[in-house]
Order: structure tokens, then sequence, then C-alpha cells
């Protein structure tokens, strides 16, 4: 994600979701987090009681672990809410 310029990044997925999507949709966020059990706490408190799928996978090194969360969203502005939301957490990046 280009976080130089966070707001037109979000104006850019916001346009495509709307162009490539109808809602309600599912929708897969991938994140690669600094293998911490606490930093793997939060992201799921955040996408708690939304009926999300969180898969997560250790880096070979086991430095690293990728998330990635299937979940059913209610339009882009939904989607890119959790983005923000997540985007809080120190050292996790978004893919």
């Amino acid at each position: 994600m280009n976080t130089d310029n966070p707001e037109e990044f979000y104006a850019r997925l916001k346009e495509q979701l709307d162009l490539s999507s109808t809602w309600p949709a599912n929708y897969l966020y991938k994140f690669i987090i600094p293998t911490d059990p606490e930093k793997f706490k939060e992201i799921e408190q955040i996408f708690n009681n939304t009926g999300a799928v969180i898969e997560s996978k250790k880096s070979k090194n086991g430095k690293y672990t990728s998330v990635s969360i299937t979940v059913n969203m209610k339009d882009s502005d939904a989607i890119i809410a959790k983005y923000i939301e997540v985007g809080k957490i120190k050292g996790v990046i978004s893919l």
C-alpha cells in the first residue's frame, strides 16, 4: 500500500471496488505482521463479530506472519474503514 498519500490511495481503491463489485460482497484482506500474538489478537478484534474467516501462516524464519481475512462487506466504505483501523497497528503491512 502506498502510504505517501493514503487519501489518494483509498479514493482509488474505493473507485476500483465500486466498479468491480456488487454489494454486499466477499473481500480478501491480506496483511503481513511481525510474529507477535498481541498484534494478531488486535487484528482479530477488529474483525470480531463480522463472520470473517482468518488464516495465518508464519514465514520460513518465523519473524513475520501473513494474515488473510475473508469477510462479507456491505460496501467499499466498510472495506476502507477496516484498512484504516488495521493501519493504526504498528508494524502491520497491508497488501
